[in-house]
């Protein structure tokens, strides 16, 4: 009988082998947590189709970034819903509009343990639910987006947000928001840009926790999900423009444009475990089919091994603590 020469099982035969010789590691500090705020309530509203995640009041909102902050969370990403929407979304860039707001309350209350990050796009302030200005004929259009998006990069930066997540997929947004925060003395916020941002069928859970007012779908500015080489230029032309940061959304679908994004650009590279990652696998585990907390874990460290370097994910609260227990 012949046996092999080579035995690769010798570094698989114990806990602390294997954790000796691991490649990739996943800590609370690659991780941001996704908070929903909605003006005018005054308590938690749960999401039917996500559970376990909430539209926060500013108290709950508070009470949810404060703990993601003594589980070790890295950050946490602000979406506003507000009660009024109109066709320019002049919610977004009032200092008085629930984003600000709220940003201003988690600037004060964990700004100093962790990075309070906002969501810079439209979507949610309009009343036709698209990620910039409508031109007459329906249509995005994207220099009149790129107005507004730096009426909102200002507010955003004057509130307290570190870091803006500029999530509305308009050309040229990296380099007109960065000359206008720059211009006006914030030159030390951050922008994430989220660079390969696919028209993606796994955000619908998302469009029920911001109330979302859209008809139709952004395939004119989102990239179509079969195209790899279009999501690595895409971030390329954000680190040119200035991004400190550039993003892959969603995350597990698109694990191959994330590796090479990872191995083409200089700066750090995130990934967005989207709603319906979550739905998905909260569905799955509630039917008894699959481990939930297994799960969880198995799919953010397969997100950090295929070259993210943080996480937006719903369970970063969650996975925070099991890690750290």
């Amino acid at each position: 009988m012949s046996f092999p020469d080579v035995r690769l099982r010798r570094l698989r035969q114990s806990p602390a082998v294997r954790g000796l010789v691991r490649e990739t590691s996943l800590e609370p500090r690659n991780l941001v947590l996704p908070l929903f705020v909605r003006e005018g309530i005054s308590e938690a509203v749960p999401i039917g189709s996500m559970p376990g995640v909430a539209q926060h009041s500013l108290d709950s909102l508070r009470a949810a970034a404060v703990d993601a902050a003594d589980a070790g969370v890295g950050g946490v990403m602000l979406f506003g819903v507000p009660a009024v929407r109109d066709a320019q979304g002049s919610g977004a860039d009032d200092p008085k509009g629930i984003l600000n707001v709220a940003t201003e309350v988690l600037a004060a209350e964990v700004g100093d343990a962790l990075v309070v990050q906002t969501d810079l796009c439209l979507d949610e302030f309009t009343d036709h639910g698209h990620c910039g200005v409508l031109a007459a004929d329906g249509s995005v259009d994207n220099d009149a987006t790129l107005v507004r998006y730096a009426s909102m990069a200002l507010a955003q930066a004057r509130a307290g947000s570190q870091l803006l997540g500029l999530s509305g997929m308009m050309d040229g947004q990296v380099a007109v928001i960065r000359a206008a925060l720059d211009a006006e003395g914030f030159t030390g916020t951050l922008l994430l840009a989220y660079a390969a941002k696919y028209a993606s069928a796994f955000y619908g859970p998302f469009r029920e926790a911001v109330d979302s007012q859209l008809k139709g779908d952004r395939r004119t500015y989102q990239l179509d999900p079969g195209n790899r080489r279009e999501g690595v230029r895409e971030a390329v032309v954000d680190e040119q423009e200035g991004a400190d940061i550039v993003m892959v959304k969603p995350a597990m679908a698109f694990l191959d444009v994330l590796r090479e994004v990872r191995d083409t650009v200089d700066i750090p590279v995130w990934a967005y475990q989207v709603s319906g990652e979550y739905a998905m696998i909260e569905a799955a585990a509630a039917n008894g089919w699959i481990d939930r907390r297994a799960s969880i874990l198995e799919s953010l460290l397969s997100i950090r091994r295929a070259g993210a370097d943080a996480v937006l994910t719903y369970w970063a609260t969650d996975a925070a603590r099991w890690l750290r227990g």
